[in-house]
């Protein structure tokens, strides 16, 4: 443990997890201080504040509020995210090249003009109105915004690395353009609605074709490059689908049709932004109130308290610490960056090796999108796609929940066993009694989910619980007074930026699927490969939702997953919620499956070890995700349909499945498992798992004759003593 944490009279630590709720500056991220600094501020609060007052007070119409929400999201992105990493020891001034000033002085001479005209429509009532000339503001509207906005993406990708404190000039125009598009689409909303589809204006089509190009450069900037990628491909197929064969075959689209209906409702405005503007924003404000006030250091600081000094313990912690800070928190890789800063290290300390510390780290954090009551959002977004009541889709989730963190539990317990490690001394440790007098932290989350059971609308609960976490502060010495409401709301910004840019990024995806209907065809080639199967159909099923989610958030993944395979099993005759479960499970999973893990990687960069070996061995970690939604398939009561004595049975054959399949990937059970008996476990763990009376006894009796085996060979290999 670092000797700076502070010590308890009694030699104890009073917080072991000092710094945890940090904000985590990316490597491109500016920081900005004086009054830039308050004016980005101001301008990450205002945003916060419009979605709370438009959820709460008075609603804001639909489209605007959407385009509120990408246009506000995409102006502040590029404001405070750089096209390439920073450097903090770059020089005060900034110098611009010779082709930089040009392409900079091209990009302001378009932006500036498209400014200009659409305030001048705004101004004198001259829009471009239903069958107006194509030729109408063209010149001074749609060629210079398209030609701006091109060429000051052309000038932020040449601009050289510059200092964390510096605005860049190309991307001040970036957001300006980001400004204009919202601009030009809230002012005609009410032509677009019926044109859109039909016979759009060609400044429709331009406005369109520079607001996606912002929204996939933001993407890459925050995401990477994987959803740019599968975006692109969508947008091609737009284009290409007349000349590809069977059912991805498309009587093609007309540019102008094809890029203005996708920024409608019907695509970037779709559900996916629906989502991200209320669900998301909301509970990242929820996560924000509860970084601000500290809470997720208590959270972490109680996991120690609980399961540090066991065997492995800081492993156990990851474990504690990552289920409950990834349920609140949209990303995988963003929990393992908060909470592995600090588990990780201490994993390494007490003896694991750097890609097992960073492939737990990535297994628990991703198992945070599973666990009830909030899954990332994701309980909230399964509701609103299939009508679900969220009540039903909580209670649903709990079983295979608990069957996942104890898998890993059992993981890394089984590793720490064979390799003779201990847990940290417990003077080490923040002190049990002291945190328990402070559990009323947990109420909060406690009253999220009493408001919710009892009626409340996701919204309302969710602000109420906003509100519980700033006054549970006042009874800590991290009281929330306006400063720190401010910095919440700040903060909920700068966090959601990302979810945004995917959700909007996700909705192009879903534009595509609507407008050319490869989501039916696909639904019926889904039909066709499976024949009668639905084992079959629900292979396919996982690929796909793994394919679609590397590269994206949770919750982006998921509803695109959702649009495209959803349909298909549910006409094949699987219920909607286990279809949706299923795929929700691997669309999280996919953050820990190579070769694209980023929760993997965001670990491995954490501990310094190699990407590729972090994410197998964070995937053999949680092999328990990849099995059991094929089991809640064939087995209803493990999603809690079903007697209390069906869910009773399958939980606890389950569990010591679960058990079994631990011991049998870590080959220790109550002594070292040599190859075949590891074969035989993890063949009896299938078999306990499934929940079937015959294979129960089937895999009861494997496991009984490998206890009696070990017995009988009392020599087993003892684990050598491992600290350090």
């Amino acid at each position: 443990m670092s000797s700076s944490a502070p010590m308890a009279p009694g030699g104890a630590a009073d917080s072991i997890a000092d710094g945890v709720d940090a904000e985590v500056i990316a490597g491109n991220q500016r920081v900005f201080t004086g009054r830039m600094g308050l004016i980005i501020a101001a301008a990450c609060i205002l945003y916060t504040g419009m979605h709370i007052y438009s959820m709460n007070v008075q609603p804001i119409e639909t489209w605007v509020y959407r385009l509120l929400h990408v246009s506000g999201g995409l102006m502040l992105g590029f404001l405070l995210f750089a096209s390439r990493p920073l450097r903090d020891d770059a020089p005060a001034g900034q110098s611009y090249r010779l082709t930089e000033k040009l392409l900079l002085a091209a990009a302001a001479a378009g932006i500036l003009v498209a400014a200009g005209q659409l305030a001048a429509m705004f101004l004198a009532d001259d829009r471009v109105v239903t069958g107006a000339l194509a030729t109408k503001h063209l010149y001074t509207f749609g060629y210079p915004l398209i030609a701006g906005t091109a060429l000051a993406l052309l000038a932020s990708w040449m601009a050289p690395a510059r200092g964390r404190g510096r605005l860049g000039a190309a991307d001040t125009l970036l957001a300006l353009a980001a400004v204009v598009v919202g601009g030009y689409i809230i002012g005609h909303a009410d032509f677009l609605r019926i044109r859109a589809q039909v016979f759009p204006h060609v400044n429709d089509m331009w406005a369109a074709v520079a607001g996606i190009l912002l929204i996939l450069e933001l993407t890459r900037r925050l995401a990477g490059m994987a959803l740019v990628v599968i975006v692109g491909l969508f947008l091609a197929y737009g284009f290409v689908g007349p000349w590809l064969p069977g059912v991805l075959n498309h009587r093609g689209y007309a540019p102008g049709r094809f890029f203005a209906f996708i920024y409608t409702d019907n695509g970037i405005l779709g559900p996916t932004t629906a989502i991200s503007s209320t669900y998301i924003i909301l509970f990242i404000a929820f996560a924000a109130f509860l970084q601000a006030s500290r809470v997720g250091e208590y959270f972490v600081n109680f996991a120690f308290a609980a399961a540090g000094a066991m065997r492995g313990g800081p492993a156990k912690v990851a474990v504690f610490a990552s289920g409950l800070m990834g349920m609140i928190n949209g990303t995988s890789a963003g929990n393992v960056v908060s909470t592995g800063s600090l588990t990780i290290p201490l994993m390494k300390k007490v003896g694991y090796r750097p890609q097992t510390a960073a492939s737990v780290e990535a297994a628990a954090s991703s198992g945070g999108q599973i666990m009830p009551p909030i899954m990332g959002a994701g309980a909230f977004i399964m509701a609103e796609i299939t009508g679900i009541p969220y009540t039903e889709i909580v209670i649903a989730a709990a079983i295979p929940a608990l069957l996942y963190f104890l898998s890993v539990y059992f993981m890394v317990d089984k590793e720490a066993l064979r390799n003779g490690m201990q847990g940290l001394p417990r003077d080490q440790l923040p002190r049990f009694s002291a945190l328990a007098r402070r559990a009323f932290l947990f109420l909060p989350i406690v009253i999220l989910v009493v408001a919710l059971f009892l009626g409340y609308s996701v919204i309302r609960a969710g602000t109420v619980a906003m509100a519980a976490a700033a006054v549970v502060s006042w009874f800590t010495p991290h009281r929330m007074l306006l400063r720190e409401v401010l910095y919440a709301l700040e903060l909920t910004a700068r966090m959601s930026l990302q979810l945004v840019a995917v959700c909007a990024a996700a909705g192009v995806i879903v534009g595509v699927i609507a407008l050319t209907g490869i989501g039916t065809r696909f639904s019926s080639m889904l039909l066709g490969l499976a024949g009668e199967s639905q084992f079959v159909a629900l292979v396919f099923a996982m690929l796909v939702s793994i394919i679609l989610g590397m590269g994206m958030p949770t919750t982006a993944a998921y509803a695109v997953a959702a649009a495209v395979i959803a349909p298909g099993l549910i006409r094949m005759g699987i219920e909607p919620l286990t279809a949706h479960f299923f795929i929700f499970y691997y669309a999280v999973m996919s953050a820990i499956t190579p070769p694209v893990a980023l929760a993997s990687y965001a670990g491995a960069a954490i501990a310094q070890s190699d990407p590729m070996k972090t994410s197998v061995e964070s995937f053999k970690i949680g092999l328990a995700a990849f099995i059991v939604p094929f089991i809640f398939f064939y087995n209803a009561p493990m999603l809690m349909q079903g007697s209390w004595f069906e869910v009773a049975h399958v939980f606890v054959t389950a569990t010591i499945g679960i058990y079994l399949l631990a011991s049998g990937v870590q080959g220790w059970l109550f002594g070292r498992l040599g190859w075949p008996l590891r074969i035989i476990a993890m063949a009896a763990a299938l078999a306990m798992i499934s929940g079937g009376w015959v294979s129960d006894a089937i895999g009861f009796a494997a496991g009984a004759a490998i206890f009696l085996v070990q017995r009988a060979r009392p020599a087993a290999v003892t684990p050598a003593r491992r600290t350090g």
